[in-house]
């Protein structure tokens, strides 16, 4: 019998019902498709898809055990075809004899290659299995498109600070699968602290909490005092020396400062974010956004420069990285402007979201047709030096401009073909 102490917080205080289920609200709030989908026992296959410690195994898990299925766990780093075969043939049997169906969980889901993928496309088809797989990576990306396409696909966003500091009490206060039983007392700005640094990740926030407890001596009152500085010590990353909002305030003053092309504040402002505590990839992944946002196609080594940037503090890391950090931030701040790229994907966003009379002309469709309909009349480019004018967009859209080029900088000089007779 395995001792419950042994087994890690972040395993013990899994959630087993809704109800103990935190987060994601936009998949499992009780108007949303699926709550309604277990609450009928009507669950088909489906993909959870989302950063890691975002509940995905867990939530499968719970759906499995509300509709009292069978439920077999494979793995897809560890298992392949033959295991696949087995579940297949026993919930075969299951369903023939009992009428008990039989739901298969694949973590790691996308590690599967089209031949272990294929194995489960006719058990699913038949109605065999249920299919459930989880996983941190784009499935429609990352996995075949026949097992994608017979799933429902669901997203899982990072958890919000406040439902980890609610995950966090609760892993404390538990005397039956937490740490209810041991007498800690603690900061709240540092289990504040430690929702923030984890960055959405519940088991990273539990296991962290688990390691500044088992660490931590009994103080004179015999407790065990959790501080902000042991609890941003347990999660590898040092504890923020300004509050929450002001962080966000700098945050904000330094992506202003960036499209105001003010270079000596967003250095600044990048450097006392970084200084007071600030994961380096925050100012990366911002840069990046900001040089097509605010720099645009005025000057497209910005976004070069801002993902090289970001690369070297992924892979680089500090001290050095900052050199590479900071020659971007100073490019994207001395560039030209434009928020022609910005603009172009909200009108471009507006009318795909509202137009439904958006047919493809003829000339550009896949299939052939022998009618005079306009198919097979696609000008091939290359066959007119390069561009040859012809309609692209439905024609209920043809006279839309969504890209207008500013006069700023490279893009001053772009002469647009599709404006040419």
């Amino acid at each position: 019998m395995i001792d419950n102490k042994k087994i890690p917080l972040a395993e013990r205080m899994r959630p087993s019902t809704f109800e103990e289920f935190v987060g994601q609200a936009h998949i499992v709030g009780n108007d949303k498709l699926l709550r309604r989908a277990i609450s009928f026992k009507n669950v088909g296959s489906c993909i959870f898809f989302g950063p890691p410690g975002t509940g995905k195994t867990t939530l499968a898990n719970i759906i499995a055990s509300s509709l009292s299925a069978n439920i077999v766990k494979l793995n897809a780093v560890t298992n392949g075809v033959g295991d696949a075969k087995i579940v297949i043939d026993k919930a075969r049997e299951e369903k023939a004899m009992f009428s008990r169906d039989t739901y298969l969980l694949l973590d790691e889901c996308h590690r599967w290659n089209k031949a272990q993928s294929d194995c489960v496309l006719q058990a699913i088809e038949d109605g065999s299995i249920y299919f459930i797989g989880s996983t941190t990576e784009n499935p429609y990306t990352s996995m075949t498109r026949a097992l994608v396409s017979r799933c429902n696909i669901f997203e899982f966003k990072k958890l919000s600070e406040n439902d980890i500091v609610i995950i966090l009490k609760n892993a404390i206060s538990n005397k039956e699968k937490g740490l209810g039983n041991l007498p800690i007392e603690y900061e709240e700005e540092g289990l504040k602290y430690l929702s923030y640094a984890c960055n959405g990740d519940v088991r990273k926030a539990l296991n962290s909490l688990e390691l500044a407890v088992n660490s931590t001596s009994f103080n004179s009152e015999k407790k065990i005092y959790l501080t902000k500085e042991i609890l941003s010590e347990c999660i590898n990353q040092r504890a923020l020396s300004i509050d929450v909002d002001v962080y966000y305030d700098y945050l904000s003053a330094f992506c202003k400062s960036l499209r105001g092309s003010d270079t000596e504040a967003a250095l600044y402002y990048s450097q006392r974010l970084i200084n007071a505590g600030i994961d380096p990839l925050i100012i990366a992944r911002r840069l990046m956004a900001h040089a097509s946002e605010d720099v645009g196609m005025a000057d497209s080594n910005a976004l070069l420069l801002a993902t090289c940037a970001m690369y070297s503090v992924e892979k680089l890391g500090p001290p050095e990285c900052f050199i590479n950090l900071t020659h971007a931030i100073i490019y994207v701040c001395e560039a030209e402007k434009s928020n022609s790229v910005i603009t172009a994907l909200n009108l471009a966003r507006e009318d795909a979201l509202k137009e439904i009379h958006d047919n493809v002309p003829n000339h550009l469709k896949n299939h052939p047709s022998t009618n005079n309909d306009g198919h097979g009349k696609y000008k091939y480019p290359h066959d007119y030096g390069g561009y040859v004018k012809q309609q692209y967009m439905p024609d209920s859209l043809k006279d839309r401009v969504y890209y207008k080029p500013s006069s700023n900088g490279k893009e001053k000089n772009l002469i647009r073909k599709k404006y040419k007779n």
